[in-house]
């Protein structure tokens, strides 16, 4: 889990380094008058857990820089349980991309079901609060290759966005 080798390099770090798990029992406060969660609670929980696997992964802090299609595919019920995961998938110079999902569970049934998946982008600060860099990702299951390689154009296509919006 180095960051850097015998001759200063980066060598990267495994995307499973930054893995982060949060669980939470869904409670009547965390839901409309139609006793399904709140998305903006959801977004709370998912942009923590994206944090925290930035934060592993860079050890340094980080902020928030962009979310892609957060997508809430089914209503999350009081009752229920989510669980919110992580882990950094690419990085850029100071850049890092962070895949998020968010599985519900029926405790008495236990049907999981996935509920959200996610893009979140986050760039890792220096003491004096300008962007530093950060290692690479070292990718290893299935999953975390085919993100690992399918990043490059999500960035591209984030950087687009980001400068279609700046011209208009």
């Amino acid at each position: 889990m180095s960051e850097t080798g015998d001759n200063g390099l980066n060598v990267g770090k495994k995307a499973s380094d930054s893995r982060t798990l949060m669980t939470q029992l869904i409670f009547p406060l965390d839901t409309n008058h139609y006793d399904t969660m709140f998305g903006g609670k959801l977004m709370e929980y998912m942009d923590k857990v994206a944090a925290i696997a930035a934060m592993r992964h860079a050890r340094c802090r980080v902020v928030t820089a962009s979310t892609d299609n957060i997508d809430f595919l089914a209503p999350i019920h009081v009752g229920e349980v989510i669980e919110v995961e992580a882990f950094v998938t690419w990085t850029n110079r100071s850049s890092m991309e962070i895949y998020v999902t968010v599985i519900s569970e029926n405790l008495y049934t236990g049907v999981r079901t996935m509920m959200v998946t996610a893009f979140f982008t986050f760039v890792a600060l220096s003491e004096d609060g300008k962007p530093t860099g950060v290692a690479s990702i070292l990718p290893e299951s299935e999953l975390e290759q085919k993100l690992f390689a399918t990043a490059p154009e999500r960035h591209r296509q984030r950087k687009k966005r980001k400068q279609d919006r700046i011209v208009n």
